[in-house]
């Protein structure tokens, strides 16, 4: 048997942290029966140490100096909730060469930086686990290792951020602009007041790359994401995806192949009685397919300080478990194999597009014959006369990325196109 108390040095105690310092002193006897050791925090690294807590902290434990936390001897176990990738990365490189097992919640490190993370934590044979990186509260990284561990994981399907799918179901219930439901979001705290990394999609498809790196077993970084955000999405878009049978939502997509893996983030139309199509609010959910279990989905918040505590703790109680019995480096880095991602352009997919055009004879012949000049086939058309002018809904069959990029170009020269107002990949995959 190992140790019988474990020591934590936290580097952050903002939201999150604030929040893994509360709850393991409130249910602290439940967290030592379940770990079989008992957690002490010996030092918290901060950048304000004088600044007040929201949380009763004895200011003994505090200190401005991250190293440190770091390089405290007594400290076995590091719980990283600061964010950012420098100086981060250094810290949590020099606590893993110096023995000590890692909890992080950080995305951005984790998508950017983890294959050299995990790889310094194998060769030192500590533990780095980063089940607070993804989906809050959720549980996904741990079963994805884990509890599907014989499966071929071959689809992502995911709503993995809260702010956009909040403003979505916004807009699709009450009619609001992008504008009136993003200004909502802030006002009740599921928005930043710069909520760029949210409505441009970088939080999702950093999130994404975490997950489909260790679904796909092959290494995913953020980069590798292609991405596009909800801003140009209107109350009419809505609207008319409603009429066809469909729902609006931000999806984080990643399928697995046996030549390669096909990643992406972006608003997509997903038919309206598919499981994702519900998830409202600032709620996340997790869709997985794979060979032998078939379809499972995780559902929750997916962000906060007190569902990121749950997940952060988790794995703060199973590094106490592998600290006691001395087994830490039992979970290892799944990337074992190396699948090039597919690029952008390849990508076959529907397509949604609203066009403003002039509403006279031939209009449509024209249009037609640059999508059929570009082997682009389509579904369906719909027409909505305004006088002079005609709004043209168009959904297409399965199209190559780089082939609805030369059509859109071309529908922009042409005279009789006043307007593309939007272009929305449609998923088609059933739920």
């Amino acid at each position: 048997m190992g140790k019988q108390v474990v020591r934590l040095g936290f580097l952050g105690l903002g939201t999150v942290g604030s929040a893994v310092y509360e709850v393991l002193h409130r249910n602290a006897e439940d967290i030592a029966m379940r770990a079989g050791v008992d957690f002490q925090v010996r030092r918290i690294a901060v950048a304000h140490p004088e600044k007040p807590r929201p949380v009763p902290v004895d200011r003994d434990l505090l200190t401005g100096n991250a190293w440190e936390v770091v390089e405290d001897p007594e400290v076995d176990v590091i719980v990283e909730v600061m964010g950012g990738i420098e100086p981060t990365r250094s810290y949590l490189l020099k606590a893993i060469e110096s023995g000590k097992s890692v909890v992080t919640a950080n995305k951005q490190l984790m998508a950017n930086r983890g294959r050299e993370l995990l790889d310094a934590a194998e060769a030192r044979g500590v533990d780095l686990y980063f089940e607070g990186s993804v989906g809050g509260g959720i549980p996904i990284i741990r079963p994805l290792k884990e509890s599907l561990a014989a499966d071929r994981i071959t689809e992502i399907l995911a709503i993995l951020n809260g702010t956009t799918n909040y403003i979505l179901t916004k807009m699709a219930q009450e009619g609001w602009t992008f504008s009136q439901a993003l200004a909502d979001a802030q006002r009740r705290g599921f928005a930043e007041q710069d909520p760029t990394e949210d409505i441009d999609g970088h939080d999702a498809a950093s999130k994404l790359a975490i997950l489909a790196s260790v679904a796909f077993n092959t290494r995913v970084t953020a980069s590798d994401v292609p991405r596009e955000g909800i801003a140009k999405i209107s109350p009419r878009d809505i609207a008319y995806a409603q009429e066809l049978g469909y729902t609006i939502k931000l999806l984080a997509i990643g399928r697995n192949t046996d030549d390669h893996v096909e990643v992406r983030v972006h608003p997509v139309l997903i038919p309206s009685h598919h499981p994702l199509a519900t998830v409202s609010n600032e709620y996340n959910a997790v869709l997985i397919r794979g060979d032998a279990v078939g379809e499972v989905m995780f559902y929750g918040r997916g962000a906060g300080g007190l569902p990121t505590a749950s997940a952060v703790i988790s794995d703060i109680v199973d590094i106490g478990r592998n600290i006691r019995f001395r087994a830490n480096g039992r979970i290892r880095c799944t990337c074992y194999r190396q699948k090039p991602v597919l690029p952008a352009e390849q990508v076959e997919v529907p397509f949604y597009l609203s066009l403003q055009v002039v509403d006279r004879p031939g209009v449509f012949a024209r249009i037609a014959g640059v999508f059929g000049e570009e082997e682009v086939s389509i579904a369906s058309i719909v027409q909505k006369s305004r006088g002079e002018t005609a709004e043209v809904i168009m959904i297409t069959h399965k199209t190559r990325e780089g082939q609805m990029r030369r059509v859109l170009d071309r529908l922009r020269d042409l005279p009789v196109v006043k307007e593309v107002s939007n272009v929305i990949r449609v998923e088609d995959s059933e739920g």
